[in-house]
């Protein structure tokens, strides 16, 4: 059996929804009503959630009327979204490196940063890909991701958080290609538990790179989940709008 990465164990692991227990459905209803209103999509239309973890942004989306298909790589995560299934929403474990449907999405949603997990530049092509080959034409792609250089001036080296009653030692470097979080805790059983997050120090420059080989072109770019206008220097996220 092949060695999951360190994203399948992270996110399958039920310690990591406890360390971010506040992005909760309150933040993700925000935000979708914010995406509804400058992307004004129509009601039925078809939506991916790529990376959609346990389904928070693909609930949104669809108690709001539209068709939507969430994906993750993490089975756990996915079996926990399945509880949530409609008629119009649908869960599926797949790998966003591969191709899913063809010309099919009014809209592709890759949010709380969920893209540059991987160490070779093709595999960010392979997603890059699969992403534009599911889009209809005239489709829209919105990718929300750390902004680097917000992360980089903010950046604690070593810090503590206490959620539900566990405590997770975080150590953060930069290797001047990655932002690396290592993460410690002990479970509930007292057994000594490391994760590491590992994610690509990715600018907006390079986005528009990848994305315009796969035939994307940058139609906007925000700086927070309300829209804001996105600034390098202060911005703490880098949302861009993309359209195939």
């Amino acid at each position: 059996m092949a060695e999951q990465t360190w994203f399948e164990s992270w996110f399958n692991s039920s310690y990591y929804k406890i360390l971010y227990q506040n992005r909760d459905h309150h933040e993700a209803a925000h935000f979708s009503d914010a995406l509804i209103h400058y992307l004004q999509p129509e009601t039925g239309s078809r939506i991916a959630d790529i990376g959609c973890g346990e389904g928070r942004f693909s609930i949104q989306f669809a108690q709001k009327g539209f068709d939507v298909t969430g994906v993750d790589i993490a089975a756990n995560r996915i079996e926990k979204a399945l509880l949530h299934e409609a008629p119009n929403l649908h869960f599926f474990v797949h790998d966003m490196r591969l191709p899913f449907y063809v010309n099919y999405f009014d809209l592709s949603l890759n949010l709380f940063t969920s893209f540059g997990y991987f160490d070779a530049e093709r595999d960010h092509l392979k997603a890059a890909q699969s992403i534009a080959i599911g889009l209809k034409e005239g489709g829209k792609l919105v990718i929300d991701y750390l902004n680097i250089d917000w992360v980089l001036q903010h950046m604690k080296e070593q810090e503590t958080i206490e959620k539900s009653g566990v405590q997770f030692d975080i150590q953060k470097e930069y290797d001047y290609k990655h932002i690396i979080k290592h993460i410690r805790f002990q479970d509930e059983q007292g057994v000594d538990r490391h994760y590491t997050e590992r994610v690509s120090a990715f600018a907006q420059a390079d986005f528009i790179r990848l994305f315009e080989q796969v035939g994307l072109r940058l139609e906007a770019t925000f700086g927070s989940y309300a829209l804001a206008p996105f600034v390098a220097k202060s911005s703490e996220r880098l949302i861009m709008v993309f359209e195939k």
